[in-house]
């Protein structure tokens, strides 16, 4: 199969020293020194409610703000070739002045030099109270003191059960199990195969996995111990102990019990054709009253219990003609105000909005249990989807290279190897 290519952090930095070069000039159209400054933000979603929501946003701040920025836009990139929209718009001199950012991207980013250091900024703003911020949820955005990014989305993953399959199936809830200590990923196995048996639809799901993010399935083996490099980056960890452990389990989930279904098998929780599905919260609109349902913590492992999050980040270019308007936007942007406000559709960083009361308000689905279990107990010290520096390269190698697990004859332990071996590389081992 064919795999894009990103451009890197080198690209990135090229990039960055291009725009210094050509940034500041007085014949440049776009700098601030010529008048009020049009403002591009690059996003992933397409949604109106969202997209709409932004613009409100943004339309008060040009209200309050008229002699410095004129307009603000949102633009979509596709989900799928986002971080290659972003980096192929700064290789070509032509960045947003503020972009959304893949936590798997993060460390790219970071390192990169691109990016602005908004602390300053969010501490010299009046009430924007950076204390606020939960610590856990700044740390893959920091280095030596500076923040890169804010995290304006962070979304823990949870596993969405169909209750109505279960009980018809004759097994247990796994609220029950949660309530006795059980809700370990071998039971959750267990009930998905045998309501999978019953029903003939299928059994637990990790949505988006689709034999190709890899990484998602971090969800399932961070509880295992598991991890794909080591915490610098600088080894491969398909090798350990802990993920031939994982991935021989999901092995067996999709080619001998039948708990997860296999290659080539689409099956939308959400239109009733499984029992189980890992998502985020965020997942929650596309519920209706077709069948009961609950959303309850990601199951226990070897390793214990261990909460997942998604995050993505805004980041201000920092050799951008506006990016002093840009980080101030942000910061009006991401204020307690309106970060209460875009809590609708992305969990934030801030612990005085991380309650029941708040979440509630912004997700009308949910109870107060189902956000206080898997939200707001689930951000804290959880661990992110796997990123790095130079994770567009791993990710497509290591997919190349998993591809050979996903056939039920597989030798887990070699493919593990082969992983590694086309890894090590792209991660300096």
């Amino acid at each position: 199969m064919k795999h894009r290519t990103l451009v890197g952090v080198a690209g990135i930095t090229a990039a960055a020293l291009t725009l210094t070069a050509c940034g500041g000039g007085d014949d440049d159209g776009d700098s601030t020194s010529d008048g009020p400054a049009a403002l591009r933000m690059t996003v992933w979603t397409a949604d109106e409610a969202q997209l709409a929501l932004f613009q409100e946003i943004a339309d008060a701040y040009v209200a309050e703000h008229p002699d410095t920025v004129s307009e603000i836009g949102f633009e979509t990139l596709p989900f799928e070739d986002y971080t290659t929209g972003i980096t192929t718009q700064i290789a070509g001199g032509n960045p947003p002045d503020l972009a959304w950012i893949f936590e798997s991207s993060a460390p790219e980013f970071v390192a990169s030099g691109a990016l602005l250091d908004l602390r300053p900024v969010l501490e010299e703003t009046d009430g924007y109270d950076v204390d606020d911020l939960e610590p856990d949820a700044l740390r893959l955005w920091e280095s030596d003191g500076g923040l890169y990014a804010y995290p304006f989305s962070n979304s823990p993953f949870g596993v969405f059960v169909n209750t109505d399959q279960l009980t018809a199936a004759g097994q247990p809830l796994p609220a029950d199990l949660i309530a006795s200590g059980e809700w370990t990923w071998d039971r959750a196995a267990e009930i998905a195969a045998a309501t999978a048996q019953a029903g003939g639809k299928a059994g637990l799901v990790v949505r988006d996995f689709d034999f190709a993010l890899w990484e998602n399935l971090g969800t399932i083996w961070s509880s295992f111990g598991a991890q794909p490099w080591s915490a610098d980056g600088s080894t491969c960890e398909f090798t350990s102990p802990e993920m031939i452990d994982a991935l021989t389990w999901i092995h067996d989930q999709i080619f001998t019990t039948g708990a997860m279904p296999g290659p080539g098998t689409t099956a939308d929780f959400f239109a009733g054709d499984a029992a189980m599905t890992v998502t985020q919260i965020s997942r929650a609109s596309a519920l209706d009253e077709s069948f009961g349902w609950d959303l309850v913590p990601l199951p226990d492992g070897p390793a214990g219990h261990v909460n997942v999050i998604g995050q993505a980040g805004i980041g201000v270019f920092a050799d951008g003609p506006n990016a002093e308007v840009a980080a101030d936007f942000l910061a009006y942007f991401t204020s307690p105000e309106n970060a209460e406000r875009l809590a609708a559709y992305f969990p934030p960083p801030r612990t005085s909005l991380l309650t029941a009361q708040t979440l509630q308000g912004a997700n009308a689905k949910l109870t107060a249990e189902q956000l206080q279990a898997v939200v707001i107990d689930g951000i804290p010290g959880a661990v992110t989807k796997p990123a790095h520096a130079n994770f567009a390269q791993l990710q497509q190698a290591v997919r190349a290279e998993l591809d050979a697990l996903w056939t039920a004859d597989a030798d887990v332990t070699a493919v593990a190897e082969s992983v590694c071996a086309a890894a090590d590389p792209l991660l300096g081992g």
